[in-house]
């Protein structure tokens, strides 16, 4: 089998570059264009440079610190230092100046030493030593729902019925001297104060 097509090969146009060639058995490739006219640009100089620095660069790369050559003066090198950069934190920021004033403060006058002059809540009160000796006052019960506020003066805190001296249950106002040694109940009455 011969390389020649079977027909021979007819005659071919011209075209700008030479003869315009159709793709065949025999058909023969159109030659290179003609290069520009005039110097080359300085950007397809740089790039050719640049290219061909760059494959020296790798080349010469691999070829230098590739392949290890076994000998005992290249393994006794020390490894090459490595340096840690850490950032220092920043110093806390100063605290907002403080203005002072000075403020004179007068104190309260001290509570008086000794039993209190009012009597809050339920409870059993020794008078001279929990409440002042006196005369109290009350408004009346604590509670509208159970209108009464029991009271008692007693001449000991033993509970005992026989205890009692004088007692009641107020439904409004009421007041009650009570003497220095006695025992002072109240159980559903709103604050006692005294009055005398």
């Amino acid at each position: 089998m011969s390389d020649a097509p079977s027909t021979p090969p007819t005659a071919q146009p011209y075209g700008s570059n030479g003869p315009i060639q159709a793709a065949g058995w025999g058909a023969i490739p159109p030659p290179p264009p003609l290069p520009p006219t005039g110097k080359p640009s300085r950007r397809r100089a740089w790039l050719t440079h640049g290219a061909t620095a760059f494959v020296a660069l790798v080349i010469g790369a691999a070829m230098g610190g590739g392949g290890g050559s076994g000998s005992t003066r290249d393994s006794a090198r020390p490894a090459p230092a490595v340096t840690v950069t850490k950032t220092a934190d920043a110093p806390a920021p100063e605290p907002a100046a403080t203005v002072t004033e000075k403020v004179t403060v007068t104190p309260k006058p001290a509570k008086e030493p000794g039993p209190a002059a009012s009597v809050a809540g339920d409870g059993t009160y020794l008078v001279g030593e929990d409440m002042k000796a006196g005369t109290y006052k009350t408004t009346g019960p604590a509670d509208s729902a159970i209108p009464n506020c029991y009271w008692a003066r007693l001449k000991d805190a033993s509970g005992e019925f026989d205890a009692i001296i004088a007692n009641g249950n107020a439904q409004g106002q009421t007041r009650v001297t009570v003497r220095k040694g006695e025992y002072f109940q109240t159980s559903g009455c709103e604050t006692w104060k005294k009055v005398g």
